[in-house]
């Protein structure tokens, strides 16, 4: 698939679609390259539409934990561009290149990179990413073909977001860290934009 590796991605797990426009603008606002909203979250397709609809076509707004083909065609219905999974189905992959979304299934060993790939993946999700560590990333990096998109997803903090990025990570998916439902817009935003300041400051 021809579309650029992402970058920082927000992880919105229990956003509401009443708070969904408000919380998902002023991250992108503040640099964030996608918002994802995980399918376990309360109405989270209503909040992907609401999202679509107020960010515009070119934004990226995805899905999460996507585990079948019907999860991937009921987001595209709902607007998303990507979808992000915790695990690796070659189907779900395919299911998301046959209608034009991004992937990025979840990976936790170089077995499970390849399988993605193959597949035809945008990009992997190192998940737990604490499991695999960057000392696995730059070894993955080594033997996966060049230019292959690695973005650490679970534990990643502005405490540590600065070490993926000098170990050559494309992005990153930002969770709790960035988000945890009920938290305002403007916690958010304060939380968005030092997030943003730390990767730009370590991928000059």
């Amino acid at each position: 698939m021809t579309h650029r590796p992402t970058g920082l991605v927000a992880i919105l797990r229990g956003l509401t679609p009443a708070e969904s426009v408000d919380v998902a603008t002023t991250i992108l606002e503040a640099g964030f390259d996608a918002v994802e909203v995980p399918l376990n979250s309360p109405d989270p397709l209503e909040s992907v539409r609401r999202i679509r609809d107020a960010a515009g076509p070119d934004a990226r707004v995805g899905a999460g934990t996507v585990l079948t083909p019907d999860d991937v065609r009921r987001a595209a219905d709902a607007g998303a561009s990507l979808v992000v999974s915790p695990n690796v189905r070659p189907d779900v992959v395919a299911q998301a290149e046959r209608l034009g979304l991004e992937s990025y299934p979840g990976v936790a060993t170089p077995t499970e990179a390849f399988v993605a790939l193959d597949a035809g993946a945008t990009a992997l999700k190192l998940f737990p990413a604490t499991a695999v560590g960057v000392t696995g990333l730059r070894a993955w990096a080594s033997v996966l073909p060049a230019g292959t998109a690695l973005v650490p997803v679970g534990g990643v903090d502005a405490s540590n977001l600065g070490e993926w990025a000098r170990a050559g990570a494309a992005g990153a998916g930002l969770g709790t860290s960035l988000y945890r439902p009920g938290d305002t817009a403007q916690t958010v935003a304060a939380r968005a934009a030092e997030l943003v300041r730390v990767w730009a400051e370590h991928t000059r």
